[in-house]
Order: C-alpha cells, then structure tokens, then sequence
C-alpha cells in the first residue's frame, strides 16, 4: 500500500524583513510597466530577468534602459546550460505549444531555483482588462499578487505608464513584434517572423537551421507547425503573409472607426484581446 505524503502547513512570518519581494521582467511592456509602477512603492524590490541566450538584442537594450530607470540592478537568472544542450537532449525536438519545455526548463525553474525556501512575494504584471490567471507557483514559499488588477490599470495604463516615464514600448514594437522571449518564439505570427526576416535575416537563418530532421524518428519539427521557414521567407509568400495582415488591419479600423492609425503600427491593439503565450515569457 502505497504510503500517503503528508503536506506540512507552512507558516509565513510576521516579521516583513523575512519575505522577499520580486518582480521577474520578460522584456514586454507589462512587466516593464509594472516595475516602473511599483518602483517607489515596494523599497526592497528585486528584479530578475531569466535570461535564455536567444533574446532579440532590443530585449538587453529595453532592459538596461529600465536598469537606469529604476536605479537598481536587473538579476539575470540562468539555467545551468544552454539551449542547445537541451535541445539534443530533447532528440532535436523543437518546443511548440504542446512541449513547452523551453518555459519549464529556461524559465520556470529558474525562477524557483532562485527564490529557494524563501518567503517571496512574486509580483505579476497581468493588467485589469485581462482574463487570465497565467503562471502561479504552487509552492507554499511563493504568494502571487496583482497589483494592476488591484489599481484597475488596463492597456491603455500600461502605455501611459511607459511613455510618461520616458521608457516608452518596447524597441522590438517599432518594427512590428508583438512580443517579448526568444527570437524564435513558436507564439510569433507569421507577420512577425517576415519581420524578423526584414530586421535580423541573421537571427532568422539561426532559427531556421534548427528546422531538420530529429534524432528520435527523423521527423523535421517547425517554429510555424505546419510551415518551414524555408517555405515561408520566399518572396511570393512574404507577400502574400504582409498583404494578409494589412487586410486584417483595415478589418479592424472598420470596426472601430474612433481609433487612429497609430494605435494599430505593428499590429498592436489597444483593445484587449486573449493573448496567448507563455505568461513568465511575454508579460
């Protein structure tokens, strides 16, 4: 008969000097947003950025301009390895949204690896207007809390947050990404890798090299599931994949004639829209 684990309640200390306090920034406006927010509010702050090697080099540049904002250091968390090891040990087989072992391995653990046993409060930077509970540790050490749920900041906040700091959005924005996390995120759009094409031809070969045959039964795996890079960065279809999109954004300003054409450069939506993606890599 198996034996049953018993599960010790965990007592949290009066003492506030015992818990930390930590914020992880992913390189996205909503966690950038929410550490400028929180700045003045919270004197023992920590921030932690888990760094996977494959960030946009926008990604380093948002992160030390936040740096000077804050007047703080920004942790960078490892993993122990690279992603390339794991990719072997993997046999080859590329994360996608049905094997997300890039979260779990690059991100997630080192996020708990880092806080150990310690009490932590873990600042999350999911906004009022959003319908998501995203990543919660379920170890007893860590509480969650919201803070721009609790002060009913939405979108419309989080910009105005950035631009009267003088941060502003992302780099990455400028030229159409949507997201933060690695270059060669499987949540991209396919408007956002012909981006990446037209921005870092480099980083877009880097990611197509990993397109071939893995080592567990030959199988080539893709970033898009059912188009390769290949495939996709020729010229007919590039074009085809831009006109899509502009298509779609005129949709969209039919729809909502009182928006500008300013608040849809890049494909970014004022409205909130479901977001899906990894919520320690995208916030």
């Amino acid at each position: 008969m198996a034996e049953k684990i018993k599960q010790t309640a965990i007592t949290w200390p009066q003492d506030e000097s015992k818990v930390r306090h930590i914020l992880s920034l992913s390189g996205g406006k909503d966690s950038a947003a929410l550490a400028v927010h929180m700045r003045d509010r919270v004197e023992n702050m920590e921030y932690i950025f888990h760094d996977t090697g494959k960030e946009l080099p926008d990604t380093y540049e948002y992160l030390e301009r936040l740096e000077g904002y804050l007047g703080r250091k920004i942790v960078r968390t490892t993993f122990g390895t690279t992603f390339d090891h794991i990719l072997r040990i993997k046999g080859g087989m590329l994360p996608s949204n049905h094997r997300r072992w890039c979260t779990d391995l690059m991100k997630l653990k080192p996020f708990e690896n880092y806080i150990g046993d310690d009490f932590c409060i873990n600042y999350v930077g999911i906004r009022a207007d959003e319908e998501r509970v995203g990543y919660i540790s379920h170890k007893p050490n860590i509480r969650a809390v919201f803070p721009f749920r609790e002060d009913g900041i939405a979108y419309e906040g989080v910009q105005r947050i950035l631009e009267e700091s003088g941060l502003g959005m992302p780099p990455y924005t400028d030229w159409g990404r949507t997201r933060s996390g690695c270059f060669f995120c499987f949540y991209q759009q396919k408007i956002e890798w012909v981006r990446l094409k037209r921005k870092y031809p480099e980083l877009y070969e880097e990611a197509k090299a990993y397109e071939k045959p893995n080592i567990v039964n030959g199988n080539v795996f893709y970033w898009c599931s059912n188009e390769s890079l290949e495939d996709l960065e020729k010229p007919e279809r590039m074009a085809q994949i831009e006109g899509n999109w502009e298509e779609k954004q005129i949709r969209i300003l039919k729809r909502q004639p009182n928006r500008s054409l300013a608040e849809t450069l890049g494909g970014l939506e004022v409205v909130p829209r479901a977001r899906e993606g990894c919520l320690i890599c995208q916030l």
